[in-house]
């Protein structure tokens, strides 16, 4: 069965924002409806029946649960396009692309969205057992003193809510506390993730002062620009910081690593002939994409390594080594951890601990996220993908030929990796 060519149309996002800043009281529907909205005025989509839109957030209100399909309905597409919700913690956004993009490659439809949301601001807490216990038989109970009776069997401590942690229920770490094993175990050290962090910041106030963003971005209650930006950031100022995880030994700090993030992405893709019909841009094709999973519980220091597994595949299926693209999207999540990649990459030996052949290459720094990375842009985990995918996308076609790589880590000791070519 022969496949269709997977285009890129375009994208939008609206300005990414720390938790409890510019977004405290908006929902993921909120978010996601002002990037979907974006999009569909910046391609002219109203009123248009699209195949499909797929994306999802990461943590959702129990009311969320076709959180896709109900934003669509707010939108001004076709009321009859459907909606589906994926996640995969910070591969939610990219899976969703290549979900999308094997549908448009089977022919299955001609055109869709992938996109992803996360109100880190407004996430749900959680009640306990007990609580739930006794809200659940009130609820049952007919007369009000039975409903008292039940709502004051809880003690005090229960009614407590309890705030999410972003723990690995595995290991009971958080990520940052893995990714310090992993810096430890890797030997990466704090000032190599200082110097990766500033970069981060330097190519992406650059970014802004070309206006690269100027057709990617949609203005969203009241923020213009992403807040994590730190322009005024040195090397002096990153390393006065205190480490975040590791109090007395560690080198993760808030400069070198990623904040709890609101915020929102979408991507449009279509066939060559939709894209055409519709009188649309191709930015650039999606042409391998690969998704690995890695043990992290026994090997704690590998959470956030799959794409190690990710890339070694996929470069096989296209036939490429790694020194063959013209720019590299690597997720930022921490430097530690895109820095343990690099290196595992470009060493024999750690590479074949992983199991690997031999070392993939070493890839030129210059290539790398020069538009900026997560660690300056932050990272709403299920909105990244689209943020990646857009910037990779518009890249390309500026030069106007070209082979772009991206990798993106995630919890639970996952990884996607993904090919753009032009």
């Amino acid at each position: 069965m022969e496949t269709k060519k997977v285009a890129i149309i375009g994208s939008n996002r609206i300005p990414f924002a720390r938790m409890n800043t510019g977004y405290t009281d908006k929902g993921n529907q909120d978010l996601l409806l002002s990037a979907l909205d974006g999009l569909i005025n910046r391609y002219n989509l109203k009123g248009k029946l699209l195949g499909e839109v797929a994306g999802g957030a990461t943590i959702k209100h129990i009311s969320e649960s076709n959180l896709i399909r109900e934003t669509v309905m707010n939108t001004t597409l076709d009321p009859a396009t459907p909606g589906c919700d994926l996640q995969q913690a910070c591969d939610t956004g990219i899976e969703a692309a290549v979900y999308i993009a094997n549908k448009i490659a089977l022919g299955q439809i001609e055109s869709g969205i992938a996109c992803g949301v996360e109100a880190m601001s407004n996430i749900p807490f959680e009640s306990s057992p007990r609580l739930r216990k006794a809200l659940l038989k009130a609820n049952k109970e007919k007369s009000a003193f039975g409903k008292l009776k039940q709502l004051l069997s809880p003690k005090l401590k229960d009614w407590m809510p309890i705030p999410y942690k972003g723990q690995e229920p595995k290991t009971g770490l958080v990520m940052g506390g893995h990714t310090e094993i992993t810096a430890k175990y890797y030997q990466i050290s704090r000032e190599d993730q200082d110097e990766l962090a500033f970069k981060s910041h330097q190519n992406m106030a650059k970014a802004y002062d070309e206006g690269f963003f100027n057709d990617m971005i949609t203005p969203a209650f009241g923020v213009d620009k992403d807040n994590n930006l730190r322009r005024d950031t040195s090397l002096e100022k990153l390393a006065s910081l205190k480490p975040a995880f590791d109090k007395q030994n560690g080198t993760l700090t808030a400069g070198n690593s990623t904040p709890f993030t609101d915020g929102a992405s979408a991507v449009l893709l279509a066939s060559e002939e939709w894209a055409k019909a519709n009188n649309l841009p191709i930015l650039a094709y999606i042409t391998f994409s690969e998704i690995a999973g890695i043990e992290y519980v026994e090997n704690k220091q590998n959470l956030l390594l799959a794409p190690v597994f990710a890339t070694e595949r996929m470069l096989k299926k296209a036939g490429m080594s790694l020194e063959d693209f013209d720019y590299y999207e690597i997720h930022e999540a921490f430097a530690a951890q895109v820095l343990a990649t690099l290196k595992i990459w470009e060493n024999d030996d750690l590479a074949k601990k992983f199991g690997l052949e031999k070392a993939l290459g070493k890839i030129d720094r210059n290539k790398l996220n020069i538009k900026g990375g997560s660690l300056a842009v932050a990272h709403p985990f299920a909105a990244t993908g689209g943020r990646i995918i857009g910037t990779l996308a518009k890249l390309l076609n500026e030069k106007g030929s070209g082979k772009g790589f991206i990798s993106i880590c995630a919890a639970r000791g996952q990884g996607v990796t993904m090919i753009l070519e032009k």
